[in-house]
C-alpha cells in the first residue's frame, strides 16, 4: 500500500499513514471533534507508546486502563482520550475477528463500491458519513477504486475539495479548510 495522503505537516506520521493500513484506519477513525493534523498524527504517536508497532491484536487484548493511559500521555491523542482508547480497542478488535487482524483485508477484495462501503459501515466508529469519507479517501488517495464506488462515497467522490479524502499536500489541506469554513459560514455541512 503506498498513497499520496499528506495532511499531518509531520513526514513520518504521513508516512506511517501512506504504508500501514492499520494506522489510516485509526487515524479516520479519530478524525472527529478534533483537527485532522492531530487525528492524523495519532497512529505515529500510538505506535511510539505501543514500542514501535502497531498490531490489532496487541491493541484488542491490551487492558483498556491501560490503552486509555496511552492515549492520555501527556501528550493526549484525543481530546477525550479515554473514549477513542475505548473505541480503538473495539475497532482492532472488530479487524481481529472479521479479518484476522489486517485492516487492508477490509478492502481487498471488495468486489464493487456498495461492498466496500457496507465493510467501512461495519466499524465501529465508522458512521455513513465516516465511510463515505473514508472510502473517498482509498479510491483518491490509494488507488483502491472498485467500480461504483463513486455512488456510495458521494458526495465527498466529487472534484470539490471538501474532506481528508482530498490532501495531498499543505495547500489541499488549506483548501479543504476554506471549504469547511465557508460551509460553516452558511450554515451547511461539507456534505452539502
Amino acid at each position: 500500500m503506498k498513497g499520496t495522503l499528506a495532511v499531518t505537516g509531520d513526514n513520518a506520521a504521513d508516512e506511517l499513514l501512506n504504508t500501514d493500513p492499520l494506522a489510516l484506519v485509526l487515524g479516520m477513525l479519530l478524525d472527529q471533534q478534533v483537527p485532522m493534523e492531530w487525528a492524523f498524527s495519532s497512529p505515529l504517536r500510538l505506535q511510539e507508546r505501543l514500542g514501535g508497532r502497531l498490531d490489532a491484536a496487541h491493541i484488542a487484548h491490551r487492558p483498556l486502563e491501560e490503552l486509555e493511559a496511552i492515549f492520555k500521555g501527556p501528550p493526549a491523542l484525543h481530546r477525550y482520550p479515554g473514549s477513542m482508547a475505548k473505541r480503538t480497542q473495539q475497532l482492532c478488535q472488530h479487524l481481529l475477528d472479521g479479518y484476522g487482524g489486517d485492516a487492508a483485508a477490509v478492502w481487498v477484495g471488495a468486489a464493487t463500491g456498495d461492498e466496500l462501503f457496507a465493510r467501512l459501515r461495519a466499524l465501529p466508529g465508522f458512521g455513513g458519513e465516516k465511510a463515505k469519507i473514508f472510502l473517498a479517501l482509498l479510491a483518491k488517495r490509494f488507488d483502491i477504486a472498485p467500480p461504483g464506488w463513486e455512488q456510495p462515497a458521494a458526495p465527498f467522490s466529487d472534484t470539490t475539495m471538501r474532506s481528508v479524502a482530498d490532501v495531498s499536500s499543505p495547500e489541499a489541506l488549506q483548501r479543504v479548510r476554506e471549504f469547511k469554513k465557508l460551509r460553516k459560514a452558511e450554515n451547511k455541512t461539507k456534505a452539502d
